[in-house]
């Protein structure tokens, strides 16, 4: 079957596509109107007063006069509650069946005519109003929601709901997916809606491919996670107390959530960030491990040079010691003959295989937008698939038609298991030609340019059945599952790659996201920086913006930041530019080796980071309060992060910056060039010369690197005197199933001499580096 039509990006440029564009968002809105009735008279509607209580295994059931809230503690610590007996399934964030209720937890009778359930990490109280407050164990309060209240359509429908919440004065807001306006998000209202670049849904910055009800809050009483399970459209608005001064009262933070609607139901996870994120993921699924090559260096060109320049770009970046792991085309448009792109990649399976025994892989653009033209073999594929087609239909029943590329386009429902079985064997084509993974990118429905569907188009859900509105958010999330089970059914024998541009709660299952539509510019640097941190704190461990590439006319020092930031974050793909950096010589070719070379040094480090998020839930970019969430000055940081539990990473920010404030956690830090030694907690100022960021190495951190030789190498920074440390090595396995091996081992001082062991004995079976001997303050 030719898979021909999946391949491509389009943007919606020109007179003639912008035409078809309008056209295509009016044909929506008429459908909307015609099928999407007004809600006319509403009915607000709030619990009322406590009535009963019924205790089941887990917790139980409280009635209200007009609702009813169900709790339940799950084995591992996770706490769901929700009203109007909404359960945790069906759900697109669970990997499967809802996880068992924990059998210690019990509701009993609180004080004031409420009822509690205590389990060991979390007290959930309600009062006789519907308030639910979160507790720590020792009876710190972590949160406060107060009685929801819905809108209920008099003639049938939908409710609406709002949730307001309370968190203590000193608590910081994090999370909601990928967010430019992050990683702290602070007062203003915040869409949960995959947008399309151009709209706005936040107070500054871009709009987010990737939304998601995921608050991750942090307070001197603790951290918590509450995730609302509703794909609905939504907002968020946030207000971050205040404390009062000598006598006055505090000012608690506060949290509205509205949905258009769905289910009122929540998932809460409390503890360190460390547990908070480990059972973030016990509830939603372990992230997958990319290829290891996937960690590598990674170029996107786009199609239309054709084989001779690829092989330039290859050839170029072999020449002048730029290393290259992968290259991702964007080769066509959706309908596409064969021909186009034959003329182009006269053999694309010979020059796969030639350049994968140099080192480099091939990765193809998959669109979801499939032109909608007799003759089209995808699309007369399609249409085949089950009683009514793969694709989204209106109402009425007929093939929603958006534009993008060429023409007319469809969309797969990719909400319906057939259809996603169907699309994951057309990946068959792109793995015959000799590529080795594949990025959703173009267009469609998941938050890009390109055909949108109507909210009143509908899905198939699962077999429950729905509209656009309940399946907007989560198309992306589908897709991706389409992809990887597709892929990983027709490659059994290696770990998958694919990237998406959109997502939800649930998608590190299935693979990573590339974080893109920030701001031009210095700005976006920034942006870049928040957009990581949020997807990790929402359990997306692999993601990565797209790094610009060096213009003629943009600025050697802003394409360098961009460079080096990009490098010490999990994806890292560069985009071309009109020149590459051998064009340019001089200190940008330099400067841009010594970044690259870099990365691939860390490679093992990398390698490790990956396999421990699927272990532990841990992002392998996070926030310099990681480890101390207490300290209230490393919450408000935002400019520098922590790259696993060894090395922090303060990327330049400003133009023209040489020297930089840094923010430290407790602890002594090295710098990894000077070998000065800096003490935490506290702001110092480092050097940032333009040829590199400063990166500081905590003291006793073994960190595996690659070695002159290319093998495997342990470098130690030295324990700061009567402390040790260690680190966590996962040597590379391949691109394989093969279990990965987690090796620990620790460092200390005795008798002036770092010694390194490695647990459960025996020798250190890699060379080992000690660095960072100087003493504070001396080089």
């Amino acid at each position: 079957m030719n898979g021909r039509g999946l391949v491509g990006s389009v943007g919606l440029v020109g007179s003639v596509r912008g035409m078809r564009a309008v056209r295509s968002a009016w044909r929506n809105r008429r459908a909307d109107a015609r099928a999407l009735a007004s809600r006319g008279a509403e009915r607000a509607r709030v619990p009322g007063l406590l009535v009963s209580a019924e205790p089941e295994p887990g917790g139980g059931v409280v009635r209200f006069a007009r609702s009813r809230l169900r709790i339940h503690v799950a084995v591992g610590g996770a706490v769901f509650w929700s009203w109007d007996d909404a359960g945790p399934l069906p759900s697109y964030a669970l990997p499967g069946a809802a996880p068992e209720p924990d059998p210690r937890a019990e509701l009993e009778p609180d004080t004031d005519g409420g009822w509690q359930v205590v389990s060991e990490r979390l007290t959930v109280a309600v009062s006789q109003q519907g308030a639910v407050e979160l507790r720590t164990p020792g009876g710190v309060l972590l949160r406060r929601e107060l009685p929801p209240r819905w809108w209920e359509p008099v003639d049938g429908g939908a409710a609406r709901w709002v949730q307001r919440s309370q968190v203590p004065a000193d608590a910081r807001f994090f999370g909601l997916g990928a967010r430019a306006d992050g990683p702290r998000l602070r007062g203003g209202a915040y869409g949960l809606w995959n947008s399309d670049p151009g709209a706005r849904s936040g107070p500054v910055g871009e709009p987010p491919a990737l939304t998601m009800p995921v608050q991750v809050v942090v307070s001197d009483a603790g951290t918590h996670l509450l995730f609302h399970d509703n794909t609905w459209a939504g907002r968020v608005t946030l207000c971050e107390g205040e404390e009062g001064a000598g006598s006055g009262h505090d000012r608690p933070g506060t949290c509205e959530v509205r949905m258009e609607g769905g289910p009122l139901r929540c998932w809460a996870v409390a503890g360190t960030p460390a547990r908070v994120l480990r059972g973030w993921t016990a509830l939603t699924g372990a992230p997958v491990v990319p290829p290891s090559w996937a960690l590598g260096p990674q170029q996107v060109r786009c199609g239309s040079g054709g084989e001779r320049e690829v092989r330039r770009v290859v050839a170029g970046h072999r020449e002048h010691g730029l290393p290259l792991t992968a290259l991702h085309l964007d080769t066509g448009r959706p309908g596409v003959r064969r021909t186009a792109e034959t003329e182009r990649f006269p053999d694309l399976p010979g020059l796969a295989k030639e350049l994968r025994e140099d080192g480099v892989r091939l990765v193809s653009a998959v669109d979801p937008a499939v032109r909608a033209a007799p003759g089209n073999a995808v699309y007369e594929a399609g249409r085949r698939v089950g009683a009514a087609g793969a694709f989204v239909r209106d109402p009425r029943g007929r093939e929603v038609l958006g534009e993008a590329g060429p023409g007319a386009c469809v969309c797969p429902d990719f909400t319906d298991p057939a259809v996603r079985k169907w699309w994951g064997t057309l990946y068959e084509e792109r793995l015959a030609q000799g590529f080795s993974g594949v990025w959703h990118g173009g267009s469609g429905p998941a938050g890009l340019p390109g055909p949108a569907l109507p909210r009143s188009a509908r899905h198939a859900l699962e077999g429950r059945g729905g509209d656009h509105r309940e399946a907007h958010n989560v198309y992306a999330l589908a897709m991706a599952r389409a992809g990887y089970e597709g892929l990983r059914g027709l490659r059994s024998g290696e770990r998958p790659f694919l990237l998406s541009r959109s997502g939800w709660a649930g998608s590190q299952r299935y693979g990573g996201v590339r974080s893109g539509g920030v701001a031009e510019g210095w700005p976006g640097l920034r942006a870049s920086l928040a957009l990581v941190l949020g997807a990790g704190l929402c359990g997306l461990p692999y993601s990565g913006p797209d790094v610009g590439g060096f213009e003629g006319s943009s600025s050697p020092e802003l394409y360098l930041r961009r460079l080096q930031l990009g490098a010490y974050l999990p994806f890292f793909r560069s985009c071309a530019g009109r020149r590459e950096p051998w064009e340019s010589g001089g200190r940008v070719l330099a400067d841009a080796r010594a970044v690259l070379v870099e990365r691939e040094r860390l490679h093992p480090y990398f390698v490790s980071l990956a396999h421990l998020a699927r272990l532990s839930g841990a992002p392998c970019v996070r926030p310099v309060w990681w480890g101390s969430p207490g300290d209230r000055a490393l919450r408000d940081c935002e400019d520098a992060f922590l790259l696993g539990d060894g090395l922090l990473v303060a990327p330049v920010l400003e133009c023209g910056a040489v020297r930089r404030a840094v923010r430290l956690p407790r602890g002594r830090w090295y710098d990894t060039v000077t070998g000065r030694a800096y003490e935490g907690p506290g702001q110092v100022e480092v050097e940032a010369p333009p040829e590199r960021v400063p990166v500081l190495a905590r003291a006793g951190a073994v960190i595996p690197v690659r070695g002159a030789g290319g093998g495997l190498e342990l470098e130690v920074w030295a324990p700061a005197a009567g402390r040790g440390g260690g680190g966590l090595v996962v040597r590379d396995p391949g691109d394989g199933w093969e279990r990965a091996e987690v090796e620990r081992y620790t460092s200390r001082l005795v008798e002036g001499r770092v010694v390194v062991e490695r647990d459960g004995g025996g020798p250190v079976p890699c060379p080992v580096r000690v660095r960072g001997a100087a003493a504070p303050g001396q080089r």
